[in-house]
């Protein structure tokens, strides 16, 4: 059975090419191996190589199954203002530095965003200089995902309340509205913040359409790197690198560290925090 055998081959060697012939989708060839192989073991509670074989024969057999384990290896974990140490590095140095520059719009892509509260904390200290300034720092914030469901949840920007234990009460004040146990940000926010699709790992893809030729002052990537082989991790970074201005900067996640680094182009600027600047 060919489709077996291609999709086991790209389970448990994910770094082999996939066999000739029309490529088999969904794609578990662009995954890290060590990723992959902790999943399989996750989705199926197998102990031994033969029951993960048995189960991904059973899998590859069924297209339904297969497109729900692939949807499965999404990761859609997020929360607002997740790494403090990078959000205090904005906040207190890199913004107000982009704000002062005098060139116009400050811009910043989420991408990878999920459900969206990375690109909302961003919007808030956006919003904190913008009203600080009397209206002088003009910003955009724009989120990502390859998740319709994902998107469908941040562009409503409603979240429960439990879901927002890093926000400050100056913010959950200012910028969002309590109904019950839920808050919404409000229209200052929305006005200037927009989500759509984007898959980072479709070559064909470079920015996001509200801004195709890039130019954007930050961009943050946390958590989504560390999923991929290092060729599809390359793509992606060569994607940011590309869209971000002169002097951008990018904000990953703290496990993604070495990758940036060992992929060139960028510099760390505030150790230990994971936020790089781009090379020129």
């Amino acid at each position: 059975m060919p489709g077996t055998v291609s999709l086991i081959q790209m389970i448990r060697h994910p770094t082999l090419d996939p066999p000739p012939g029309p490529r088999p989708r969904p794609d578990f060839s662009v995954f890290d191996p060590s990723f992959l192989a902790r999943r399989v073991r996750e989705h199926t509670g197998a102990d031994h190589d033969s029951e993960v074989e048995s189960w991904l024969e059973r899998t590859a057999a069924d297209p339904l199954a297969t497109a729900a384990f692939y949807e499965s290896l999404s990761i859609g974990f997020t929360e607002f203002f997740r790494d403090p140490l990078a959000f205090a590095v904005l906040e207190r140095v890199l913004l107000p530095c982009l704000a002062e520059t005098g060139r116009g719009e400050v811009r910043a892509w989420s991408a990878g965003c999920a459900t969206g509260p990375e690109a909302w904390s961003a919007a808030m200290l956006l919003e904190d200089l913008h009203r600080a300034g009397s209206g002088r720092v003009p910003y955009r914030v724009i989120g990502t995902d390859i998740s319709e469901e994902s998107l469908g949840v941040a562009t409503t920007g409603t979240y429960p309340l439990e879901a927002l234990g890093n926000v400050r009460m100056r913010h959950l004040r200012d910028y969002m509205a309590t109904t019950g146990s839920v808050a919404s940000l409000g229209a200052d926010l929305r006005a200037r913040v927009s989500f759509s699709r984007l898959d980072l790992i479709d070559p064909r893809s470079q920015s996001p359409a509200e801004s195709i030729y890039g130019g954007f002052d930050l961009v943050f990537c946390c958590n989504v790197l560390l999923y991929y082989r290092a060729e599809v991790r390359n793509l992606i970074l060569g994607k940011l690198r590309r869209a971000l201005a002169p002097g951008g900067y990018l904000v990953v996640g703290d496990s993604e560290r070495g990758i940036v680094e060992r992929a060139g182009g960028f510099r760390a600027i505030a150790p230990p925090a994971t936020v790089f600047q781009k090379e020129t």
